[in-house]
């Protein structure tokens, strides 16, 4: 779940590092919440509606012992982010919203374990989808990973928005600004903000034992966002389509350790 990007005189600076326990708590959750997430990309499918896979991730949680990270925060009313097509993020899940055929999807999902949180976020088709939509979603994972490659202990903020900014302009796509990456803990949204623009050698320097979530949001159109009527909903103002991916990352003393790495969790 991203947070909404906030000038820096309107922030206090409060970074938390973690101690060894909390990271062996988080890469407990992490793992937790990546196996969650791969079995809910298999339900995604044609004549699913986006309420189903809300209920289905609130059964995963709670049977493995976690709790839903997002229910009741900031008055989100669902367990799971289900945003279609032109909805950037915080969709709400609908029973009247069945999927269709062609559609891409985003699943923003969140869990604590043991007191901390952990947040993650796939865009996926439905189906068979346009060549064009299937660019977007492989582009904007492709941004994620250029993005986690550059975390290490000495670089900033700035220099891992501009990695993702200078590809994603290469590829002529838009780039969400109002809202951002976090650091993430005993609280969803911990500073520092992750912006998925910038200018290198500014902002945080990332110090080993932070935690932070980056998630580019990546559009096939202008980089303008709205809010929809239900007052959750982000969606791209001219109604092109969006994709969005996210993981919580851990920073080593060599680089990064994704804590929500699907492609870890055994089949």
């Amino acid at each position: 779940m991203v947070t909404v990007r906030l000038p820096q005189y309107l922030k206090i600076l409060m970074i938390s590092i973690k101690t060894s326990q909390e990271i062996g708590i988080m890469r407990e959750g992490g793992r937790m919440l990546a196996v969650i997430m791969k079995e809910l990309l298999v339900g995604v499918k044609p004549g699913v509606s986006t309420a189903e896979l809300d209920k289905m991730a609130r059964e995963k949680i709670l049977k493995a012992g976690a709790k839903p990270a997002f229910l009741n925060y900031q008055g989100f009313p669902a367990v799971m982010c289900t945003s279609v097509n032109n909805q950037v993020v915080h969709a709400i899940p609908l029973a009247r919203q069945v999927l269709n055929k062609g559609d891409i999807i985003t699943l923003d999902l969140g869990l604590t374990w043991k007191g901390f949180y952990l947040d993650m976020a796939r865009t996926v088709p439905v189906g068979e989808i346009s060549d064009e939509a299937a660019r977007l979603v492989r582009i904007t994972r492709k941004a994620l990973r250029l993005g986690i490659k550059k975390v290490r202990p000495g670089i900033t903020v700035g220099d891992i928005g501009n990695t993702i900014e200078r590809f994603l302009t290469g590829q002529q796509y838009g780039i969400v600004r109002e809202l951002c990456g976090h650091g993430i803990g005993k609280d969803l949204h911990e500073e520092p903000q992750i912006p998925n623009y910038g200018k290198r050698h500014t902002g945080t320097e990332l110090k080993e034992g932070m935690v932070i979530c980056i998630e580019p949001m990546v559009t096939m159109g202008g980089d303008a966002v709205k809010r929809a009527k239900d007052g959750q909903t982000f969606e791209t103002k001219d109604g092109s389509l969006a994709a969005h991916f996210e993981d919580t990352i851990l920073v080593t003393a060599t680089g990064a350790e994704v804590l929500t790495d699907t492609k870890q969790v055994n089949e």
